[in-house]
């Protein structure tokens, strides 16, 4: 079972619906305990960094997620404000405390460029720059959906974590991977057929790390 957390943040039946499209139906979670069933986790979301951590923590998520993702190893794919939970803090309106999965900061974009707007809206090619399960048989430079003005500055000593990046006036961090952990900042959901084969490529990923687990 993939589960997607809810925790009141952002439209998450568009998200179970593209797993639907795919043939891995997916389950909204509204309950930490729903998790122990899960095969992988996904943490979709929009809106501000604080007020989706306050919302995790509050329902007891944070918690959940820790054993489940960190001490289980289970695949964890964060979509949006689902990646930038992976950093260790925040600092859009105040300082916000991350779960600190993936050294570095959430911080607005500052494009070089002023013909670049924030927020970072419509379509935009990455540059992979490292493989990853994600990214399996996509083209070199694939397309996808942004909708945001924060991205994730990855610590120095976790630029390995960088999967994608994507031009918007400055780099800006657009996927990353620790392990099992993944992080995309744009939406595959609203993504089109490409968007579908990176759901598609993390379920496979899901179902090896099981393979995986069940050999060990």
């Amino acid at each position: 079972m993939i589960a997607i957390v809810d925790y009141g943040m952002g439209n998450l039946k568009s998200v179970a619906n593209a797993f639907e499209a795919i043939g891995s139906p997916a389950r909204l979670v509204t309950r930490p305990e729903e998790l122990r069933e899960a095969a992988a986790i996904v943490v979709p979301g929009v809106g501000a960094f604080g007020d989706g951590m306050r919302n995790l923590r509050a329902r007891g998520f944070v918690e959940a997620l820790e054993e489940e993702v960190r001490r289980k190893g289970k695949p964890y794919l964060g979509i949006c404000l689902g990646m930038q939970f992976l950093a260790d803090v925040s600092f859009e309106h105040g300082e916000h405390a991350g779960l600190g999965w993936i050294r570095g900061a959430v911080k607005r974009l500052e494009p070089d460029d002023r013909r670049f707007k924030v927020p970072h809206m419509g379509w935009n090619d990455l540059r992979l720059i490292r493989d990853s399960a994600l990214f399996a048989d996509l083209p070199g430079e694939p397309v996808f959906y942004f909708v945001h003005s924060y991205h994730v500055e990855v610590a120095p000593e976790e630029a390995g974590a960088v999967t994608a990046t994507c031009w918007h006036g400055a780099d800006v961090t657009a996927a990353v991977q620790k392990e099992q952990i993944f992080g995309v900042q744009f939406h595959p959901e609203k993504s089109q057929q490409v968007g579908l084969h990176l759901l598609k490529n993390f379920v496979q990923s899901a179902r090896l790390c099981m393979r995986t687990s069940s050999v060990e």
